[in-house]
């Protein structure tokens, strides 16, 4: 890492977060806010220093001492956040949380400072930046409160409250107080209107009563957990980021909360992931599902039927929208932001959502299977709309597309899009099935074309191995899907073979990566995938080989940053690269712990290298 960039940019793996299931924010273990997106998951930044630390602006907490370390902690079961400050003379901690509580329905940031031991001073510089950075402000100061009013069309007024006297400076608000053991501190950053009437936030227990709100609420949702086995910890640490993915007021998920960091430190691939990929969302409520959280599912499924009425009017559904249902994702350039470590152009929208992507429907049908087996039985109407929707499939299966990985070159037919094709329609089959609803019998028909077209047209019979694409000579990570969707058994010699392969053409000891792509220098050009890591642990234990799927599901935990959160890519000195956190990863995460648990519990081998 270039120091003069590591002085401005904290690594991405530096980073906790916190949120209200409505946005969030990255605090960084130095106790700087360094990105907020507010009010929603995709409305403009505030706060985005992550990505441009002159222009992006910044929530930042420190304490003005030269030998300060620092540590951070979850409190346990939640998404609040504690950074400890310590000195040789004393300890600070800084507790950040969005309050969550039945009778609230606002975004607010609260911030609590306080001494533990010794007498600790504090500093406050809170630095708002509107519209991505790209709107100026105005500063008041009345009192204790700071309004920072932004300028143009996308106006938004925030209000910083505090017990101690703040100030302006160079339109920012700032403060400082030496606080003595026990004392305390609150700032309060909410969203503010000249006309409304003061609420409940202007109490003097509001913060106490909103910590103790908002601790129970998630003690509360983790406990539904049914998952008592193995690396619990992580699998519940995992199940809490997914919750925080979660729009609470439409069902939707998100695939990562972040924007423009990227798979490669000055690369271009920086891409916008704060909309719901109907790919993610569905695997996303695979793996909560698993665990026992089915208001989630009910909530998603609520908000899929709502978008089954519009998709009828184009046609067929599309592979992302925004968490309000909504399909402007239209892409473009922050050209006054310079990017993570100058890794640019920062875009925001995303234009993949234009890209023909066939495996949605496999992950999306999945994930309805099991949802109507399990937890609600589906409607008429939802059921129409499947079957207008597989027969839509029947009819483009042979069309090319972008593929799991949106490749945005030359369109292919991918094995992994075939193959999810096939699971969209076995799983149509078998709901139509098991609850006796009418459905083509072309399906069955489909169904076995689809099967026999992979074995005969992407497997390689050189290369003993599946393919990526039709007639192809390489393998590709996400065909590590195919045993874990029930395809072809885990020990089929062809499937053992292709797994083999992987192993030798994808991996780096057990980082995989997505797919096999080099630079003119020999170089990979992103880091590892590491979802992709998770599912080749799954593989490996679902074959069988339950000592090798332990020890590399043990080194992959080894990658997870200091709070047990993971991005989209690790480099290959372990840095974290890509949008943060990731739910794909964290959702494979637990699908591996949850299948190499439950063979681990049936064989009764707990010793992680017994037989390695």
């Amino acid at each position: 890492m270039d120091k003069k960039n590591e002085i401005k940019y904290q690594p991405i793996e530096n980073y906790g977060i916190i949120g209200d299931l409505r946005t969030t924010a990255f605090v960084g273990i130095n106790g700087s806010i360094d990105f907020m997106c507010f009010p929603e998951f995709d409305s403009p930044s505030v706060f985005c220093a992550l990505l441009d630390y002159k222009n992006g602006g910044s929530f930042q907490i420190s304490v003005p001492e030269r030998n300060v370390k620092n540590k951070q902690m979850y409190l346990p079961s939640t998404n609040i956040l504690i950074t400890r400050y310590l000195l040789n003379e004393g300890i600070g901690e800084v507790t950040d949380f969005m309050p969550i509580s039945e009778n609230l329905n606002e975004n607010i940031l609260i911030r609590r400072i306080q001494s533990i031991k010794g007498e600790i001073k504090f500093r406050m510089k809170c630095s708002p930046r509107f519209n991505y950075g790209r709107s100026r402000h105005k500063t008041y100061l009345n009192h204790n409160e700071i309004i920072f009013e932004s300028k143009g069309a996308e106006q938004l007024i925030l209000r910083l409250k505090s017990s101690i006297p703040l100030a302006i400076k160079n339109e920012d608000g700032i403060a400082e107080v030496i606080l003595k053991p026990d004392q305390k501190v609150d700032f309060i950053l909410e969203e503010y209107n000249f006309n409304q009437n003061e609420t409940s936030t202007d109490r003097e227990d509001f913060v106490e009563n909103a910590l103790k709100e908002t601790i129970s609420y998630w003690k509360k949702w983790a406990s539904q957990s049914n998952y008592k086995g193995r690396w619990r910890e992580m699998v519940d640490r995992s199940a809490l980021v997914l919750k925080l993915l979660i729009s609470r007021k439409y069902g939707s998920i998100i695939a990562a909360p972040s924007f423009g960091l990227p798979e490669q430190i000055g690369g271009d691939k920086n891409w916008d992931y704060r909309y719901t990929w109907i790919r993610d969302a569905t695997f996303t409520i695979y793996a909560l599902m698993r665990l026992g959280y089915n208001c989630e599912a009910d909530l998603f499924m609520s908000w899929f039927s709502k978008l089954c009425s519009k998709a009828r009017k184009s046609g067929n559904i599309k592979i992302m929208y925004r968490t309000n249902g909504k399909t402007d994702l239209r892409e473009f350039f922050l050209d006054n932001f310079e990017g993570y470590m100058h890794s640019s152009p920062v875009r925001i929208g995303n234009s993949a959502y234009r890209q023909l992507q066939l495996d949605i429907y496999g992950e999306l049908m999945d994930s309805i299977y099991i949802y109507d087996r399990f937890i609600n039985p589906i409607s008429n109407d939802t059921w129409q709309f499947i079957v207008e929707q597989m027969n839509w499939l029947a009819a483009h299966l042979d069309v090319k597309g972008h593929g799991i990985w949106e490749l945005r070159g030359e369109k292919e037919l991918f094995l992994y899009s075939r193959v999810m094709c096939w699971v969209g329609i076995d799983r149509a089959i078998k709901l139509a099935v098991k609850r006796s609803l009418p459905y083509p019998a072309a399906w069955n028909a489909t169904r076995d074309r689809i099967y026999k077209s992979i074995f005969k047209d992407f497997w390689n019979e050189e290369l003993q191995s599946f393919v990526r694409i039709k007639s192809g000579s390489t393998v590709d990570a996400s065909m590590l899907m195919m045993p874990i969707v029930r395809f072809i058994s885990p020990k089929d010699p062809r499937w053992l073979s292709t797994l083999k392969r992987i192993e030798e053409s994808l991996s780096a000891d057990i980082l995989i990566y997505r797919f096999e792509k080099k630079d003119k220098k020999g170089n990979e050009e992103e880091g590892t995938f590491t979802f992709c890591s998770f599912l080749y642990v799954e593989c490996l234990s679902k074959a069988g080989n339950l000592a090798k799927a332990s020890l590399s599901f043990e080194k992959m935990l080894g990658y997870a940053n200091h709070l047990g959160l993971y991005s989209e890519q690790l480099g290959f000195q372990g840095e974290h690269l890509g949008n943060f956190p990731q739910a794909l990863t964290h959702l494979a995460l637990i699908s591996a712990a949850y299948d190499l648990n439950k063979r681990l519990e049936k064989d009764g081998k707990g010793d992680l290298i017994n037989n390695y």
